[in-house]
C-alpha cells in the first residue's frame, strides 16, 4: 500500500516517539534516578565536613569511586569525579602540557576528535605549543605507526580517542598506547564513547589517562570521569581546595558520582548480550537504508565499529531537512555530534574522512540504545525513504541529476565497505 509523508506525518501523532540519538545521551536508568534521589533526601551532606552527616558522604563517594575503579580494573585512587567528558579532556590535555613543558611543548593528535580534545589543542597552538594533527583513511581509521612516526624527542603528549562520536569507528589504541609507553610518551584517550559499549579497561590499553561521561551510559549529565594512571603527573586545572586528592577543587557532587557508579555496573552486567544485540538490529538497518535508498553511503569503519553507531550520507539533500522531517514523524536523531549541532558547517569528521562538503551535509547518524526494538527498525526502515525521496523532490540538485545535468558523486546501489550479515566479531 503506498502512503505519503503527510499521510504518514498524521498517523504518527498517535504513536510513541523513537529515541534515535543515544551519542548525544541517554535517559537515565530508574534504578539510577532511584539513587540520586535517596541520597538528596537522605545524605545531602558535604564530603569534607568532619561530622556524622559529612562523613557519611564522604563514604558514599568513596565507595562510588571503588565500584568504578572495580569496573575498569584499575585502583580507587586512579579514578577522579569530573562534571563531564569535556572537563576530563581539557584536565587531561591542559594538565599534561603545562606539567611537561619543561620537556617539551609537541602534542600529537587527530583530526577527527571531539571539540573538546580539538578546541583543547587550538587553546594550547595559541600559547606556544606545537600539535600535529594525524590525518585518518576514509573509514576513520588511524594506522598506529603514524604516531610511531610523529613522535619527537620534544613530544609529551598524544591523545587519541578510543572510538569516534559521529562514524562510530573504534581506533586501535591499544597499539598506540604501546608506541607511547615505549616512547616515554603520556597517552590519553577520550573513551566517551566507548565506556558501556565495549570493553574498556585502561591498563591493558596502555593509557595515562583516559576520559568518560555518565550521561552516555544512562547515568545523569553532569558527572564525568577521569582515569590517570598513578605516578602520571599533570597539573590541576581546578584551583579550590583539597577535593579529589587536591588535585580537582570543588565540593563533590556525592549523588551523581553514586549514580555513574550504579550505571556504569548495570552496563557492564549485560554489556556482552545487549550490544551484540544492538549490532544486530545495527546492521540490519543498515543493510535496509543501503537497499532501499539509492545514492546513501555509509560513514566509517565497516567492522571495527561501535555496536549502536550507523552514520550515513544522502546525497543531493541536506541533513538538517532530515532531521526536521524525521522529528515531524516521530524520530529523534543527529547529523553529528550534539556538541556541534547549532553549527552550519559540515562535520569536521566527515570531512577528515574525504566526504566532499556537499556530501558531508547531507549525512544523517542514528545510535540505538537499550530501549530500541526491532519494531523500531521497522518503523525507520518504513518512514526514512519517504523522508529521503520527499527532500529529493524538492532539491535543485536532485532535478539537474534526473535531467542529466549532474554526476552523482555516491553509485545509485548505494556505497557498502562490507557485506552485512550480522556475523562478525564483538570488538575487543
Amino acid at each position: 500500500m503506498n502512503i505519503t509523508f503527510e499521510e504518514r506525518m498524521r498517523e504518527s501523532i498517535n504513536r510513541p516517539r523513537i529515541y534515535f540519538d543515544h551519542a548525544a545521551t541517554t535517559a537515565p536508568r530508574a534504578e539510577v534516578i532511584d539513587v540520586v534521589a535517596k541520597i538528596l533526601r537522605e545524605d545531602f551532606g558535604n564530603p569534607s565536613s568532619f561530622y556524622n552527616e559529612g562523613h557519611r558522604a564522604a563514604r558514599l563517594l568513596e565507595d562510588a569511586r571503588t565500584t568504578i575503579a572495580s569496573c575498569l580494573d584499575v585502583l580507587p585512587e586512579e579514578i577522579f569525579f569530573t562534571s563531564c567528558g569535556t572537563e576530563s579532556d581539557n584536565w587531561a590535555i591542559k594538565g599534561a602540557a603545562y606539567a611537561r613543558q619543561g620537556k617539551g611543548r609537541h602534542l600529537i593528535t587527530t583530526t577527527i576528535e571531539h571539540h573538546a580534545v580539538l578546541h583543547s589543542m587550538e587553546a594550547l597552538e595559541r600559547e606556544g605549543f606545537e600539535i600535529t594533527y594525524l590525518d585518518v583513511d576514509h573509514r576513520g581509521m588511524l594506522d598506529s605507526e603514524k604516531v610511531r612516526d610523529a613522535i619527537r624527542d620534544d613530544t609529551i603528549l598524544v591523545s587519541v580517542m578510543m572510538a569516534n562520536n559521529e562514524i562510530g569507528t573504534i581506533l586501535p589504541i591499544k597499539e598506540i598506547g604501546a608506541i607511547c609507553r615505549e616512547a616515554g610518551v603520556l597517552f590519553h584517550s577520550d573513551g566517551v564513547q566507548a565506556l558501556g559499549a565495549i570493553p574498556v579497561h585502561p591498563q591493558e590499553l596502555n593509557t595515562d589517562m583516559m576520559s568518560f561521561s555518565g550521561h552516555k551510559l544512562y547515568a545523569p549529565k553532569g558527572i564525568g570521569l577521569m582515569y590517570k594512571r598513578k605516578g602520571a603527573r599533570i597539573n590541576s586545572l581546578i584551583d579550590g581546595g583539597a577535593q579529589e586528592k587536591r588535585q580537582r577543587g570543588g565540593t563533590e557532587n556525592v549523588a551523581y558520582s553514586a549514580a555513574l557508579a550504579k550505571a556504569l555496573e548495570m552496563s557492564l552486567a549485560d554489556m556482552e548480550h545487549e550490544s551484540r544485540r544492538q549490532m544486530v538490529l545495527r546492521d540490519r538497518l543498515i543493510r535496509g537504508v543501503i537497499e532501499r535508498i539509492p545514492h546513501t553511503k555509509l560513514n566509517g569503519h565497516a567492522t571495527e565499529r561501535l555496536p549502536n553507531n550507523a552514520n550515513f550520507s544522502f546525497e543531493f539533500i541536506e541533513g538538517e531537512s532530515i532531521l526536521l522531517f524525521l522529528d515531524k514523524l516521530g524520530y529523534a536523531c543527529s547529523s553529528g555530534s550534539a556538541c556541534t549541532s547549532a553549527s552550519l558547517d559540515p562535520s569536521h569528521v566527515l570531512l577528515a574522512i574525504g566526504l566532499p562538503a556537499e556530501i558531508a551535509h547531507g549525512s544523517l547518524r542514528v545510535t540505538l540504545g537499550i530501549d530500541t526494538t526491532d519494531e523500531d527498525i521497522d518503523s525507520f526502515l518504513f518512514d526514512l525513504p519517504l523522508v529521503i525521496e520527499r527532500l529529493r523532490n524538492m532539491s535543485p540538485l536532485y532535478s539537474d541529476y534526473r535531467r542529466g545535468k549532474l554526476q552523482p558523486l555516491i553509485p545509485e546501489e548505494g556505497s557498502l565497505d562490507l557485506k552485512i550479515d550480522g556475523s562478525y566479531g564483538w570488538p575487543s
